[in-house]
């Protein structure tokens, strides 16, 4: 593909659901900040990315991750973008390091188990198809879904048929697009239904493409997460 290849690793978050003091990204996996991880994967599909990681905001988070890659010679190189109000003003802060005609992965800073293999097969179906413009990795829901309200702390039923398991499937990343595309999308006003790049590019009418994610490649937010990410890795000998 003619196209340079750039990612964007989202770890702004704080992680308040993890209970640590440090935000979850920067939590050791198996002696392995989650974040640095993450990135491996990719250095490893695709050895010659251009690296672009969003942070927390404030200058204290920043310091650190810095000095953890000064330390551990972590020497990938990269630009660092704080992150904004919400996690759709961080990607468009980061979009801005990112020039027309790349192509751009978007990636959970807190996915780290995830395969070079789902990289170097994204990026193959890019190479073979050259109408493609997004690519989403999903996995098929496998529990039985229930419509709820919560009303006065109580979780109530809401009226209405079932949802059919049979045609949901939950979105995972990296996401893929051009990048002239997603940039596109980006300058939209932002909106609360914006839960990932691909409903921003979905309502900018860039038409979407999927493939088979993986069903280990799961976001870690919780102490439980984190327990799991360690046995995993335990099991393919990673630690």
């Amino acid at each position: 593909m003619d196209r340079n290849f750039f990612l964007i690793v989202m770890a702004a978050g704080h992680g308040t659901r993890m209970g640590a003091k440090l935000p979850k990204q920067f939590l050791s996996l198996s002696g392995v900040p989650i974040l640095q991880r993450t990135i491996q994967k990719f250095i490893d599909a695709v050895p010659e990315l251009q690296v672009i990681t969003v942070l927390p905001p404030d200058d204290a988070h920043i310091a650190w991750w810095k000095n953890h890659c000064l330390e551990k010679n972590f020497s990938c190189p990269q630009m660092l973008v704080k992150g904004g109000i919400t996690r759709f003003h961080s990607v468009r802060s980061a979009l801005e390091k990112v020039p027309d005609g790349a192509l751009v992965a978007i990636q959970d800073g807190v996915r780290p188990l995830l395969s070079t293999e789902l990289i170097i097969s994204m990026l193959d179906s890019f190479s073979s198809n050259p109408g493609l413009r997004a690519l989403i990795p999903v996995i098929p829901t496998v529990d039985t879904l229930k419509m709820l309200r919560r009303e006065n702390g109580a979780l109530v039923q809401c009226p209405g048929p079932e949802p059919d398991r049979s045609l949901l499937f939950g979105a995972q990343t990296p996401q893929f697009f051009l990048s002239e595309d997603i940039k596109a999308a980006y300058r939209q006003p932002y909106d609360v239904s914006f839960t990932d790049d691909a409903s921003v590019a979905s309502r900018y009418e860039i038409p979407l493409a999927f493939c088979e994610g993986e069903r280990l490649n799961f976001k870690i937010t919780s102490p439980d997460d984190l327990v799991l990410a360690e046995a995993v890795l335990k099991i393919r000998g990673q630690v």
